[in-house]
């Protein structure tokens, strides 16, 4: 019977050449605590399947390697899963072969699981208005701070993260862009559009009502969590409650939800796409790219709904 992927993987003890790999990763790239955490669980799990096999997590050949795709796949694992494990392996044997540790690369030449593209959850820009509109109903300090919060999400297409963790240092001179500190330490200018500078001037006359405790003056949004700032699990929780005062589906509605809205208006609206990647703060295209394919859709779906031709309507006759 097939061991299911993830089991007993915690328990074993990092390998030497795992750990300079982990190390690589936050000395080069920078990489982040989850990254790390990500990539070492993906990485135990394939050394307890090679274990099992009496092989090293170093020395395993591209059988090796194939056999353990192979489990995943019997074992019921998504493709898209599938696909990050693989990425964290070719990653690994690539950074053994670079670093003269192995002579091949094993897993150069195994194949991607296929995995359909799965497009992003986006609201219409109606949606996005009833959103703003029901937002902008009360003047409490809290209600300001909502407002605030759904216009730089909206307006800058920032991440949960890199909104609540926004030292107050970086708007307290009003500016005109934000400087975002994104994945892997990388900086990203972001510019902030009227309506969200105005949101701004009206929370930052209210700010002071949530500072409760020292250390939280450093936030632009301070709260009475363990971090001092608002939670990525609060914030969820205040745009679901406004979804509903919008009348929208809750679980249409997230910080990430808004994020895709940021960069498939901007495009449907003539953005150029290299504008919208570095927005974003996305370090390859192709990750951009997605949302081309969210406008390509939205199209089909228009020409089917709306087109005369698509409705049945207007079909010329046959003679005869």
């Amino acid at each position: 019977m097939a061991r299911k992927p993830g089991r007993k993987a915690a328990a074993l003890s990092l390998s030497p050449s795992l750990e300079s790999f982990l190390e690589m990763l936050v000395a080069e790239r920078g990489a982040s605590l989850n990254t790390l955490e990500a990539y070492r669980r993906d990485l135990c799990d394939l050394e307890a399947f090679l274990s099992a096999r009496g092989v090293k997590l170093q020395d395993a050949a591209g059988e090796d390697l194939r056999a353990y795709l192979t489990q995943l796949s019997e074992a019921g694992m998504a493709p898209r899963t599938s696909a990050r494990r693989l990425s964290s392996l070719r990653q690994y044997y690539h950074f053994l072969f670079t670093e003269g540790r192995r002579g091949d690369d094993p897993a150069l030449k195994l194949e991607s699981p296929r995995q359909g593209r799965v497009l992003p959850k986006v609201l219409e820009e109606a949606e996005v208005d009833r959103l703003m509109t029901a937002a902008q109903q009360g003047n409490r300090p809290e209600d300001l701070r909502l407002n605030l919060v759904l216009e730089l999400l909206y307006a800058t297409g920032m991440r949960i993260s890199e909104l609540i963790s926004l030292p107050y240092a970086a708007v307290a001179r009003d500016p005109q862009v934000l400087i975002v500190h994104g994945k892997g330490g990388r900086e990203r200018m972001v510019p902030l559009n009227e309506s969200a500078a105005d949101a701004l001037g009206d929370y930052k006359d209210v700010r002071a009502h949530f500072l409760r405790r020292p250390g939280q003056e450093r936030w632009l949004f301070p709260s009475r969590s363990a971090s001092g700032h608002l939670t990525r699990h609060r914030v969820g929780q205040m745009l679901k409650e406004l979804a509903v005062a919008a009348g929208i589906s809750p679980a249409r509605v997230s910080p990430h939800v808004l994020r895709h809205a940021f960069a498939s208006h901007l495009l449907a609206h003539g953005a150029d796409l290299r504008s919208v990647q570095q927005m974003l703060g996305h370090a390859d295209i192709s990750t951009t790219q997605i949302y081309t394919h969210v406008l390509n859709e939205r199209l089909k779906t228009l020409v089917h709904g709306h087109h005369p031709l698509a409705r049945g309507m207007g079909k010329p006759e046959r003679n005869g």
